[in-house]
């Protein structure tokens, strides 16, 4: 091995401690708390009818939030069933939702999504009852764009008069 020039010399030799300084910093580092979720919220959110997703935690269909047609008021039984997947929620620690309104395919885009915002804006509402705090539920609406669901039956649409609620995991 032919020998190392002058340069590549001091190269290494500055080289080498701020290698060894960075591992040992690293070393150091405070680490990151954890993230996701707990087996305990796990299990919350799955006793909920929720499943993973790529978006998060979503709430199963059978337990999605519907609305009748052209309407944004929750009825008393589906109120009750909200407040109690609030309860759940909060009680295992999970303290941040984002409320996703939605819409079947009568009516204008514009309108549909203004409607869609509504919807999530009264389920928010209830979970604001249930002791969330306004500013961590992100509500959105999402009007006509993402049906479940067949428009061209009347149970299709009935299925797409929803809000869904997700547990988001950074």
């Amino acid at each position: 091995m032919p020998p190392l020039s002058r340069r590549a010399l001091l190269c290494h030799a500055l080289l080498a401690p701020t290698l060894a300084a960075a591992a040992l910093l690293a070393g150091c580092a405070t680490p990151e708390p954890p993230r996701g979720l707990t087996p305990a919220q796990v299990a919350a959110l799955q006793s909920q009818g929720f499943e993973r997703t790529d978006n998060g935690w979503e709430l199963g269909l059978p337990d999605k939030v519907l609305f009748s047609f052209d309407e944004d008021v929750i009825t008393p039984e589906r109120q009750l069933a909200v407040v109690r997947i609030g309860r759940v929620l909060r009680d295992a620690g999970i303290d941040r939702l984002r409320i996703d309104g939605h819409t079947d395919n009568a009516g204008s885009a514009e309108y549909n999504q203004q409607l869609s915002v509504r919807r999530a804006e009264a389920v928010a509402r209830v979970m604001g009852a249930c002791g969330f705090v306004r500013e961590h539920l992100e509500v959105r609406g999402l009007g006509k764009t993402r049906p479940i669901a067949d428009n061209g039956t009347a149970a299709g649409r009935a299925e797409n008069r929803r809000v869904a609620i997700i547990v988001t995991v950074d």
